[in-house]
Order: structure tokens, then sequence, then C-alpha cells
């Protein structure tokens, strides 16, 4: 009896990898760096479940830097990236990440941008990584 032929697992990208423990550890600058490495590496569709990722990491970065306009522009661009991915993909909890980024949006318009400085980090929610 033959096993079925099956698609090959889908590799996570070694530089994506490392930019998931960036943004988990806050350090989200450096987590965009190692993404936007992954996004023009991989050549399928998975690419963008990348640039979904680090744009939001990149939101977080222009909240923490107050600029209003930068952090608004990142998430509504994520949530178009993220969109057509299935709950969970390439490790990550997509649909976390998007209730997560949501919920930053929400509060980010609240504020507005006179009272930015006055967002809570505790907010800025780690990637759930599901094996």
């Amino acid at each position: 009896m033959h096993q079925p032929l099956s698609d090959p697992p889908i590799l996570i990208h070694p530089n994506a990898k490392h930019g998931y423990v960036l943004f988990n550890q806050g350090q989200y600058f450096d987590a965009h760096e190692e993404l936007e490495i992954a996004w023009r590496a991989e050549k399928s569709p998975y690419r963008e479940l990348y640039r979904g990722v680090l744009q939001v990491g990149v939101a977080y970065f222009h909240i923490q830097r107050g600029n209003y306009s930068g952090a608004k522009k990142m998430l509504e661009r994520a949530a178009g990236w993220l969109e057509p991915f299935p709950d969970i993909c390439l490790g990550i909890n997509v649909n976390q990440l998007k209730i997560d980024a949501l919920r930053t949006y929400t509060l980010l318009i609240e504020l507005g941008s006179e009272r930015i400085h006055q967002f809570n980090p505790v907010y800025f929610r780690p990637l759930e990584m599901v094996s």
C-alpha cells in the first residue's frame, strides 16, 4: 500500500523565526529587520504573513515613539496582509494576532494623536506561538 502524496511541509524562514523571538522580546525595530529579510526571500504567498507581522511590530514601535499617523497606517495595512491567513499559520496564532492588532488600533484611535503617549504598553501582546 502506498502512502498518499501530500504537500511538503512549509518551512518557516530562519530570519522569521528570529524576528518572532525579537517581536516577543519587545524589540520591534529589530524584529522588523529580520522579518523584512524573510519577506524579501520568501517567494510563496506566505511572505505576506511575514509582512503583516512586521507591520504590527512597526506599529508598536511607532506608538512607543509617539508617531500616531505611522502607527495607524501600519495597523491598517497589517490587517489587510493578515486577513487571508488561517487562524494558525507558520507557527503563529494569526487569529490572536488579528485580535491583538485590532485592540491596539481601537485604543490608538480612542487616544488620538494628542494622547498617544498615554498608550499602555501592556497591550503590546507577544505573538502566540503554536507548534
